[in-house]
């Protein structure tokens, strides 16, 4: 959902988009949606205003009436991007982290879905509505089942982390497979190497060379999920 569609929000504040020209019928919604469609196309480095602007048959100076810089198209996507999420209706505590697992695995399939984008995730804090409404929830549902306050809110942002790490190398692997990788033969070449290490100076990796290396995509991120909130489940006073 765009930005505009919530008047109540505050202005972000290193958004400053000039006075759109009434005589340009582009809006900064059109924009968006144009760059997103780049991305899905071209991934993150194939977004530039330049392109975005012949995606839309128009010049690039006529992006700036609705956007300052590519910084902002960039965020303004993310922001975007981030309307796909689908949120549980209502916070169960009891259900608490079925709930995370939920959102998690529902953010990482959206942002998967979308090449690199989450690379403009990464060193940023959610300011939009939609990532904000998905950080209200998982927030509000750590807080009612007992995690304490700054617990969550460090939590909240080390499972963003985890998403976005997650889904940025599911779209490194999926550039390779597009560019002719076949990756099931390179993990077995990756294990079959791990395999022949020194065993005196890599007594681990050498014999754990196929658990390594086994494991879907979707496998590996329950478990890293798993093992995070394990950990964050500790923090509630019993």
């Amino acid at each position: 959902m765009a930005p505009d569609t919530y008047p109540d929000m505050p202005d972000v504040p290193w958004h400053k988009a000039r006075k759109a020209d009434p005589r340009q019928p582009l809006t900064r919604e059109a924009i968006v949606e144009a760059g997103v469609r780049v991305l899905d196309r071209e991934g993150l480095a194939g977004v530039t205003m330049r392109r975005v602007a012949q995606e839309l048959d128009t010049g690039p100076a006529s992006l700036y009436a609705h956007v300052s810089n590519k910084d902002e198209l960039l965020e303004l996507m993310l922001e975007h991007i981030s309307g796909e999420i689908r949120v549980p209706e209502d916070p169960d505590p009891a259900r608490w982290k079925e709930q995370i697992k939920e959102i998690c695995r529902e953010a990482q399939r959206v942002y998967t879905s979308h090449r690199d984008i989450t690379v403009v995730s990464l060193g940023s804090m959610p300011v939009g509505p939609n990532k904000l409404q998905a950080a209200e929830f998982m927030l509000d549902l750590m807080v009612r089942a007992g995690i304490p306050a700054k617990v969550a809110a460090w939590a909240l942002d080390g499972l963003g982390q985890l998403i976005d790490a997650d889904a940025y190398e599911a779209s490194v692997y999926a550039a390779k497979v597009q560019a002719g990788v076949d990756l099931e033969a390179y993990f077995a070449e990756v294990g079959d190497y791990f395999h022949r290490l020194p065993a005196d100076r890599f007594p681990q990796i050498s014999t754990m060379a196929e658990k390594m290396t086994t494991g879907d995509g979707d496998e590996r991120f329950d478990f890293k999920l798993d093992v995070f909130l394990r950990g964050l489940e500790s923090y509630i006073e019993r």
